[in-house]
């Protein structure tokens, strides 16, 4: 069986009762980055073996694991911080379980995209999820479609890309276009930030570096 299990993105008391039984439960636990997956582990006293298993991996490692579970060993996959799948490591796995008739249990749990959206007063009744833009081929096309979306959109930003993604939002739907940008969600120095899409542009180009994981929610065109 295949466990998907969620791990916090940044508050380490942020996972379930059940993923901490599960994770102590199986047979093995496949980590994005088994050094990062280590210190949770840690500690909430996990001792259960780790494999590596990333975007780098997975087509290698995905037959392994694959071949462990149908001789009847019970296998998580967890990530970095979040939801497996998301945005992260899982989907590959995931598709071969199916192909092999191996059960899949996804656990609820911690995500980034869900906290940013409902914290940034910007509707959240309709709303589409595109995650992290291409960098070079396709950015164009998804950012034509994003010029038409009706509905609340949802996106994964890194810190050395997000004032280049601003840009671009602001020449496809405008600088008036409300907009909201979450910050290293349940750690330290959470912060989120409410605005026009040029003020936001102009108050992360002041600073002289940007650190963390960004959630971009933009508001749809209707939205006062």
């Amino acid at each position: 069986m295949l466990f998907l299990v969620p791990t916090p993105i940044g508050n380490l008391a942020d996972i379930t009762l059940r993923a901490i039984d599960v994770l102590r439960s199986v047979d093995l636990i496949a980590c994005e980055n088994t050094r990062n997956s280590a210190v949770l582990l840690s500690h909430h006293g996990i001792a259960t073996p780790t494999i590596s298993y990333h975007n780098h991996n997975e087509r290698s490692r995905g037959p392994q694991l694959i071949e462990r579970m149908k001789v009847g060993q019970n296998i998580a996959l967890i990530s970095d911080a979040g939801s497996p799948g998301l945005s992260d490591p899982g989907f590959y796995l995931v598709r071969k379980c199916w192909e092999e008739e191996i059960h899949i249990e996804s656990l609820p749990g911690a995500t980034a995209l869900i906290p940013a959206l409902t914290a940034s007063g910007l509707p959240s009744d309709r709303f589409v999820f595109e995650g992290f833009l291409p960098v070079r081929k396709g950015r164009k096309k998804r950012l034509e479609a994003i010029r038409t979306e009706t509905r609340t959109i949802v996106l994964y930003e890194s810190p050395h890309r997000l004032i280049r993604t601003l840009n671009d939002l602001i020449h496809v739907v405008g600088e008036k276009r409300m907009a909201s940008i979450a910050r290293e969600l349940s750690k330290k120095f959470e912060e989120i930030h409410r605005d026009e899409l040029g003020h936001l542009l102009y108050f992360y180009a002041q600073k002289s570096a940007v650190k963390g994981e960004f959630v971009i929610i933009l508001a749809p065109p209707q939205f006062q």
